[in-house]
């Protein structure tokens, strides 16, 4: 999963990208309004976390934003005490949630991952595709009821094509989606498809069946028979 965070307080922004990259997530930070529309443009996220007070404007700016672009990305909005007319704002342009900030970093754990639950899997935490199940809480995969041993990135390239079910992903988002701001690293993605071929190797093993469509020249499709 790939989370924005946007916050100005450069402690807590590492902080709470520490914390979520713990939980197997791909984190991208910027400290502005400026910096947010920018990585939104270019970028798609699973969950985005914004800071209302920000130095160049307000977050609020970025909610306008995005629903401008039509970006149905999942936002947590983080606001100070008392701040409640920041929130009601921030939840009639779009916001999914809001947290009053000190926060626990639990609670923000659950929050999001809640949002990402809505937003990709109607609110589930067991994911059924076919004969693969997910426990999204415990990271546990399994093709027909046996466990599969999945890599860190394995993983993310499942859930992300689970999400993304009969459309046509290029190499290019696939990386980006998964290694995002070092994939101007690479100069070629070709290397992406030893991560596919070994995800397709460890379903088909269990006797799963094999979802994967190769596009030639585009990419590739996961769908249902």
């Amino acid at each position: 999963m790939k989370l924005l965070i946007v916050e100005d307080e450069h402690e807590l922004q590492e902080d709470i990208a520490a914390f979520f990259k713990k939980e197997h997530f791909l984190c991208e930070s910027v400290s502005s309004v400026y910096e947010a529309k920018e990585k939104v443009y270019m970028y798609d996220y699973d969950a985005i976390i914004l800071d209302i007070g920000l130095p160049d404007g307000s977050g609020l700016e970025v909610l306008e934003y995005l629903k401008s672009i039509e970006k149905n990305t999942g936002i947590l909005v983080l606001s100070a005490r008392g701040a409640v007319d920041d929130k009601i704002s921030g939840l009639n342009l779009g916001a999914d949630d809001y947290l009053t900030k000190p926060f626990d970093f639990n609670e923000l754990n659950a929050r999001v991952k809640s949002i990402i639950r809505r937003k990709h899997f109607k609110g589930n935490n067991n994911i059924d595709f076919g004969d693969i199940n997910i426990n999204t809480n415990s990271q546990i995969v399994k093709v027909n009821s046996n466990e599969i041993e999945l890599t860190k990135k394995e993983y993310q390239l499942l859930l992300f094509f689970i999400s993304n079910e009969n459309r046509v992903i290029t190499k290019e988002s696939i990386v980006e989606h998964l290694w995002g701001d070092d994939t101007a690293m690479f100069g070629s993605f070709d290397f992406i498809y030893s991560h596919i071929k070994n995800l397709r190797k460890k379903i088909v093993k269990e006797g799963g069946s094999d979802y994967l469509s190769t596009i030639y020249g585009v990419g590739y499709k996961f769908k249902r028979d």
